[in-house]
């Protein structure tokens, strides 16, 4: 992903925080001059952070069902693309106090570089799953005790296959109208409440990181 000097995350924290919010990520491999790369939505979510709180040097982890061929093509450390994406909205020139203009689309998200290690063992996955509910559900008001449903997870968690992802390296765009001046900035926030943020608060991430840009 390329990233524009203008719209760069403005703290690891910030980046951290939006991978931790939506882990339902891409894991991408693969590609060829013959080949598109290949790519499964699911969820994936840190193990641990760098001895510096970043992602770089941290891990994840992840699974795929078994029956997804992707799993098969994957050998250990090989790179891999994570995408995860924050929120985002369209933004119409309607929005704008001049004309002409021009829409626009604000957003974030982060990808993340990592070399993968295959987890193909049920001991090993029944960590990743059993991890990915504890963060899965630390996002929820009332959160799930899975501990009742630990002999059923066993005895499906072979239908999956997990993985261990060393973060090589991270990049990441936080698009959120800071070139435009507050006023327009507020109007922005407003049609997106006002279109009901289909796709994530972007108007909080507007409020909070495009007026301190």
């Amino acid at each position: 992903m390329h990233e524009f000097p203008a719209y760069r995350a403005p703290s690891q924290r910030e980046v951290t925080d939006l991978v931790r919010a939506n882990p339902f990520a891409l894991i991408v491999s693969g590609g060829s001059a013959e080949e598109a790369p290949v790519a499964t939505h699911t969820p994936v979510i840190i193990e641990h952070l760098a001895a510096d709180d970043g992602l770089v040097g941290g891990e994840m982890l992840g699974h795929i069902a078994r029956k997804n061929p992707q799993w098969r093509s994957l050998r250990d450390g090989q790179p891999v693309l994570l995408v995860f994406s924050g929120p985002h909205g369209y933004v119409s020139p309607t929005a704008y106090a001049d004309d002409p203009n021009v829409p626009t689309w604000d957003y974030a998200a982060v990808h993340l570089t990592a070399r993968v290690t295959v987890l193909d063992d049920p001991t090993e996955s029944m960590h990743v799953v059993t991890r990915t509910v504890h963060e899965l559900e630390a996002l929820e008001s009332t959160a799930w005790d899975p501990t009742g449903s630990l002999p059923t997870f066993e005895r499906i968690v072979g239908g999956v296959v997990s993985f261990r992802f060393a973060v090589t390296d991270q990049r990441a765009v936080f698009k959120l109208s800071q070139d435009k001046p507050a006023d327009v900035r507020e109007r922005v926030v407003a049609a997106a409440r006002a279109r009901g943020c289909p796709h994530g608060d972007v108007g909080g991430l507007i409020e909070r990181i495009g007026a301190g840009s």
